[in-house]
């Protein structure tokens, strides 16, 4: 993350001010306070533990989905069990929670290869299959966006976003299968940035060259967001709002909407709004929508987190490791798996 500020006390200063930024709208433009706890104290706890135990089997088939994807990216000598995924999977949501920038989806490959040799591309492979496994994010993000737009009462704020996200999603689609069917060509040394991003694409895009494995990727992600609009919606009864399917769809779309640019640790804040501004079409008052809100990223972070932690013990790890592992990654690992076949073609 070298475009971000080098000081840790610049990055700290940028928080706190967005934090501050948030808070101060929240007090000028907010819900009544008195009626969010009330929200809390309605809560059903028989709902809520039907929302945790769907967002635990969502982790676990994303997880799954991952593995899939890293098996076609490493050689089966290299492919870690399902245990190694899943440990680097719930840390990199626990790097992705607490700390800013999307740290996590580079601490998950720095976790993972702890234990592989250095020097044979398994770190380029790998980020490239972090970039696979987000890019099937599109396939059940489109289905979602579809079925809110057929059937949700959509805010006129939100159909603008949601259009974006959808030119977006299908030009990036499109760029990465022609960046995954390209050649190996060598690129100029002054290109290095250029070299590095198309090594990583290539090597961990080799799933979208094999059919089967990236249907069942595909599948077993849209499954994960599946399971996840169910805790969603089981979540949305434990706050009593007894609403379709189609709001809960509605409410994760717009959630992730929201956390594609993370500004702040979780967006805390401009997440509850997201959610509860559109809950109002529905009739749901605005201060249980921000009730609702901060207990569906609660009960999410709960997990990610819960389970983060405890990895990162079981790895010998700590917070201060995680910030880091992404900078400690040797580049010539994310090279060295392009280069000997571009030099290959060259002499040949």
């Amino acid at each position: 993350m070298k475009w971000l500020p080098q000081s840790w006390f610049v990055r700290g200063l940028f928080v706190v001010s967005m934090l501050i930024t948030v808070a101060g709208f929240l007090v000028w433009r907010g819900p009544d306070w008195g009626h969010v706890g009330d929200a809390f104290g309605r809560v059903s706890w028989n709902w809520i533990a039907v929302a945790l135990g769907l967002n635990f089997l969502s982790v676990v088939i994303r997880a799954w989905a991952w593995r899939t994807v890293i098996n076609q990216a490493l050689p089966r000598d290299q492919q870690p069990p399902f245990r190694r995924v899943f440990s680097a999977f719930s840390i990199g949501l626990l790097g992705n929670a607490v700390l800013p920038g999307r740290i996590g989806e580079l601490a998950r490959v720095a976790v993972l290869t702890r234990d592989m040799p250095r020097g044979k591309g398994a770190t380029g492979r790998l980020l490239g299959s972090v970039f696979a496994h987000r890019l099937f994010d599109l396939v059940p993000a489109l289905l979602l966006t579809g079925y809110v737009l057929a059937t949700a009462r959509i805010p006129r704020w939100a159909i603008t976003s949601l259009e974006i996200v959808i030119i977006g999603g299908i030009v990036l689609f499109l760029v990465t299968m022609l960046v995954a069917g390209l050649e190996a060509r060598p690129l100029p040394e002054s290109a290095r940035a250029a070299r590095r991003l198309l090594a990583m694409a290539r090597l961990g895009l080799g799933v979208l060259r094999e059919p089967a494995a990236a249907i069942a990727a595909a599948l077993l992600q849209t499954t994960g967001w599946v399971v996840q609009l169910f805790a969603v919606w089981a979540t949305m009864f434990a706050f009593g709002i007894e609403e379709p399917l189609s709001a809960a769809a509605l409410v994760l779309l717009l959630m992730n909407v929201a956390m594609i640019f993370p500004l702040w640790p979780g967006n805390i804040g401009l997440l509850q709004a997201v959610v509860a501004l559109p809950l109002v079409s529905y009739g749901v008052a605005y201060s249980t929508g921000i009730a609702f809100g901060l207990g569906l990223q609660v009960l999410e972070m709960s997990v990610g987190v819960g389970m983060g932690l405890f990895f990162l013990t079981r790895e010998g790890l700590t917070l201060a490791n995680l910030r880091r592992m992404p900078s400690d990654e040797p580049e010539e690992d994310v090279e060295v798996a392009e280069e000997p076949r571009a030099r290959a073609r060259v002499s040949g």
